[in-house]
């Protein structure tokens, strides 16, 4: 039977219904358990596996060695080496402060010890004993020590003096890189240095001295055309002045700590009986000195570090020649083990992590995320708030390690430059303690790396560092002005000028993480126009000469300026050669 209802009754139908829907949504289905949803950190990102395509294409991960000691019975090495994360791919290689089973040393049948030494004096000490040592028995172990590629030819002096009474073949010789500083050892200062590096004249910077740091602090100085008074009791005021740490904690100590001391007056090149008393103003160091400044009172930036100076601190291994050629299997053999761990820690984030926990064991410091965390570089805000770079370094596989010694493409003998470079400085900074060092080509020996290059093709799959330069130089790092001279009228340069475009040549080499803007400024004899053509073509012919010489296009910029920037005045003949010039910039 059907049953009618009325309107007013099926509007009370529905409206029962749809209040029999909500109150279900409400007291029923909104008050069920449900299932949350995956927690998300926000800002994290996991990195995937060969972050700087080492190996590309051809990676092969390798299993990660054992934690227990090899002894295989093979050549035995004792390492000696300061805290320094440079030194990545020595810690893979060997799987642990002695060579562990399955590691790439114990495949080489070495067996290495490798020791912290962060004192140069007994470095050069160990390395004496040990060649008296191996002279009278051969059956020696071997000692290696590792570096910094600025520092050698102060190292090599004291050294090689050491060694002479024994002879020729018992002279120290490098051999290999296994990494590079990048960012790591710098020069902190205050932040109106970085916007007007003028502004460090007259200020101090407490570093070891004749250390690789403190030539960070003269190259940067240098490039800017400051002067770095090298005596440091006086106190020059139209120079940057050092005050002398003991080693690089010690320089980063100083500032933290407030340390002043009393200096003599220099004026016009002499010491004046007037005294005056100095502070630390800024400080030339290294991981984890740059960390202590950060967090224990801050204030200071990074000026310049070798992120930029990106050839200046390779880390180059040392021994005795003889020993060497005694060996010539085993440094090779060394080698193609380094080479192949410099591939696995730039490619795969768990064997970094492994060379990282192996540091904190070699240097009986911190933990292994502590040592990875500053290899790879970091941004954190100082104790003032400032944000600051902290720590970077890099492993060198083996396509980096034959850039480094002019056994790549380009040909550019990296080291050779770096070396002559700061070797130069050094003689000239310190001719009384320094009166010479010695000859690259005779503490260099690249045979045993040109045998595994030649030899090894396989080896060299790995990609090299490579660095991205900006389209443009926008910041400057550093900037002066150089007189080139050039045919009348014409972009010809003079070969008197040769001398000066290698000396930027050098400076180009050692600043790698750097573009080299070459801008061309005339007097005003002449017509604008002319004027501008003629600059930009001179500029141009700059740039010619150093691609020549090996610098990579995407490294320069050039332009012209004609005579619309005077560095001086254009009435009088000494002031029109003055802006006759080629400014040479360093930037990003």
């Amino acid at each position: 039977m059907a049953i009618k209802v009325k309107p007013g009754g099926k509007v009370l139908g529905i409206l029962i219904l749809l209040g029999g829907l909500y109150a279900g949504k409400v007291f029923w289905w909104d008050k069920r358990p449900q299932e949350a949803k995956a927690a998300t950190e926000i800002g994290k990102v996991n990195l995937p596996d060969a972050p700087e395509a080492s190996l590309s294409g051809n990676a092969a991960k390798l299993e990660l060695p054992s934690t227990e000691v090899s002894g295989n019975g093979g050549t035995r090495i004792q390492w000696k080496i300061m805290a320094w994360n440079s030194q990545f791919a020595l810690m893979y290689a060997n799987g642990g402060p002695k060579t562990t089973k399955n590691s790439l040393i114990d495949k080489a049948k070495l067996e290495v010890d490798v020791i912290r030494q962060d004192d140069c004096n007994k470095s050069i000490a160990d390395m004496v004993k040990f060649a008296q040592d191996y002279k009278s028995d051969p059956n020696t172990p071997g000692v290696f020590a590792s570096f910094m590629g600025d520092g050698m030819p102060m190292f090599f002096a004291a050294l090689a003096k050491e060694l002479e009474p024994l002879g020729p073949e018992y002279q120290p010789i490098a051999f290999y890189s296994m990494g590079k500083s990048y960012g790591e050892d710098k020069l902190m200062g205050p932040a109106e240095w970085k916007l007007n590096p003028k502004a460090a004249i007259g200020k101090t910077v407490a570093c070891v001295l004749r250390d690789g740091d403190m030539n960070i602090l003269v190259k940067w100085a240098g490039d800017n055309g400051i002067r770095v008074n090298p005596d440091e009791t006086s106190f020059d005021r139209n120079a940057i002045n050092l005050i002398a740490a003991n080693d690089f904690l010690d320089a980063a100590n100083k500032y933290i700590a407030g340390y002043s001391e009393t200096r003599k007056f220099v004026e016009n090149g002499k010491k004046v009986a007037k005294d005056t008393t100095v502070g630390v103003d800024g400080v030339a160091t290294w991981t984890p000195g740059d960390v202590n400044i950060a967090q224990k009172k801050g204030g200071l930036i990074n000026i310049a570090t070798t992120r930029e100076y990106a050839a200046q601190m390779p880390n180059i291994t040392i021994t005795i020649k003889k020993f060497a050629n005694d060996h010539r299997t085993d440094i090779e053999n060394l080698i193609m083990a380094l080479a192949q761990a410099g591939d696995q820690v730039r490619s795969f984030n768990d064997a970094k992590a492994f060379a990282a926990d192996v540091s904190a064991k070699v240097y009986n410091e911190q933990d292994g995320a502590y040592w990875l965390k500053y290899y790879n570089g970091t941004e954190e805000n100082d104790a003032q708030g400032t944000k600051l770079h902290l720590g970077g370094s890099m492993a060198y596989n083996l396509a980096d390690a034959a850039n480094m010694f002019g056994l790549g493409d380009d040909k550019l003998d990296r080291y050779k430059i770096v070396y002559g470079t700061f070797g130069d400085i050094l003689v000239k900074m310190y001719p009384e303690l320094v009166p010479a060092y010695p000859v690259y080509n005779k503490v260099v020996d690249k045979s045993f790396l040109a045998s595994v290059v030649s030899n090894h093709p396989e080896l060299l799959t790995g990609a090299a560092i490579k660095v991205e330069y900006a389209d443009a130089i926008t910041k400057e790092v550093s900037s002066k002005s150089v007189q080139v001279q050039f045919e009348t009228g014409s972009a010809v340069i003079r070969p008197e000028s040769y001398a000066v475009l290698d000396d930027i040549l050098k400076s180009a080499v050692v600043a790698e993480g750097l573009k080299l803007g070459v801008y061309g400024h005339t007097d005003n004899v002449g017509n604008d126009e002319a004027n501008l053509k003629l600059s930009n073509e001179r500029a141009a012919s700059v740039v010619a000469y150093l691609q020549a010489k090996g610098l990579a296009a995407n490294r320069l910029e050039s332009k012209g300026f004609g005579a619309s920037k005077p560095e001086t005045t254009n009435a009088t003949a000494e002031g029109r050669a003055k802006n006759r010039r080629v400014q040479i910039v360093l930037g990003n």
